[in-house]
C-alpha cells in the first residue's frame, strides 16, 4: 500500500509538470560537448595528434569587434574566448570559428623551436581583451584576464593538449613566436596559474634557486650566454654578442612570460637561472 501511494504522488507530480528527472540532453548539445567545456556549435569530428604548438593571443578589441574581424576573411582563429564567456548547464562556452583539423590564419611570420610560419601546425586561441592602452605620462597599461575568461581557458588547453599530446614548452604567446612584432598575450597573462593546472612550461623555484647560485638576481650577465640558452629553448635570436634591439625584444618576450614582474629586455643572472631551469626540466 504504501509503495503504491509512492507511485501515485510520483505520477501525480509529472502529471502537473514538477521536474522530477533531468531533462534529456538535445542533439546539438551532445555535438559541442567537451566534457569540462562546451563549444558554441557543432563541429565535425576533431582530429588528433595533427598539430604541434598552441599559440595564445589577445584581440585588443571588444567582443563584437573582435568576432567581426576574426570572420572577416584576412585573419582568423580556432577558439575565440569572450570577455563573458556564457554558461550552459554549469559548464562554460567558447565560440568555435575555424576546425582544429584547418589551418587559421592567426600566427603570421612566426618561429619556433624551428619551425616557421606556424599557422598550418598550430591551433590558435584569442581571448578578447583591450591588451593595453599607453597613458599621458608615457606609461603603458595592461588590462587583466578575468577568472570567468580562464576558467574557460583551463578546460579548453586541457583538452587541446590532450588530443594533440602538445609539448608543455610547445604552449606560447604570439610574442614568444613572432618577437619582434608582438606582445600579446602580455605580461598579465597568468601563465603560472595555468601552470599550477598543469598547462604550459614552467620553472621548478627550487632549480631557478640552484641556477642562480647565489648571485643576486639583477647581475649582468654575458649576452652570448643568454642568446644561446634562448635559441636552445626555441626563440628565434641572433648569436652576436651584442644586446641589440632584437636580442632585447627577444629577452623581453622571455621575461614577460615567465617573469612578468620585470621585462625590460636586458639579460641578468634570474633570467639565465630561469632558462637553464626550464633548459634542465624539460630536457631541451
Amino acid at each position: 500500500m504504501k509503495k503504491l501511494l509512492c507511485l501515485v504522488l510520483v505520477s501525480a507530480l509529472f502529471i502537473a509538470g514538477c521536474k522530477t528527472t533531468i531533462d534529456p540532453v538535445p542533439i546539438d548539445l551532445q555535438a559541442r560537448d567537451r566534457g569540462n567545456y562546451l563549444t558554441d556549435r557543432p563541429q565535425p569530428k576533431i582530429s588528433k595528434g595533427n598539430k604541434r604548438f598552441l599559440v595564445l593571443h589577445y584581440t585588443a578589441l571588444n567582443d563584437e569587434k573582435s568576432l567581426r574581424v576574426l570572420t572577416g576573411g584576412e585573419v582568423s582563429v580556432h577558439y575565440l574566448v569572450p570577455s563573458i564567456p556564457r554558461k550552459e548547464r554549469g559548464r562554460p562556452v567558447v565560440i568555435h570559428l575555424v576546425p582544429e583539423n584547418q589551418e587559421a590564419w592567426h600566427a603570421g611570420v612566426s618561429f619556433w623551436r624551428g619551425a616557421e610560419k606556424l599557422n598550418q601546425s598550430s591551433v590558435g586561441i584569442e581571448i578578447v581583451n583591450t591588451g593595453y592602452t599607453d597613458e599621458a605620462d608615457g606609461t603603458r597599461k595592461w588590462y587583466k584576464y578575468n577568472d570567468a575568461q580562464i576558467e574557460l581557458l583551463i578546460p579548453l588547453i586541457k583538452d587541446i593538449v590532450k588530443r594533440h599530446n602538445i609539448s608543455p614548452y610547445n604552449v606560447v604567446g604570439h610574442s614568444d613566436i613572432a618577437t619582434q612584432r608582438k606582445v600579446d598575450p602580455g605580461p598579465l597573462f597568468p601563465w603560472a596559474k595555468l601552470a599550477q593546472h598543469g598547462i604550459g612550461a614552467w620553472p621548478n623555484t627550487s632549480d631557478v634557486k640552484k641556477y642562480l647560485n647565489g648571485r643576486y638576481m639583477k647581475m649582468p650577465v654575458d649576452v652570448l650566454s643568454v642568446q644561446k640558452l634562448l635559441k636552445q629553448y626555441g626563440y628565434q635570436v641572433p648569436l652576436s654578442g651584442e644586446l641589440d634591439s632584437e636580442t632585447k625584444n627577444v629577452v623581453k618576450a622571455f621575461q614577460m612570460h615567465f617573469r612578468p614582474r620585470d621585462f625590460s629586455g636586458v639579460p641578468d643572472a634570474e633570467t639565465e637561472a630561469i632558462l637553464r631551469a626550464l633548459i634542465s626540466k624539460y630536457k631541451l
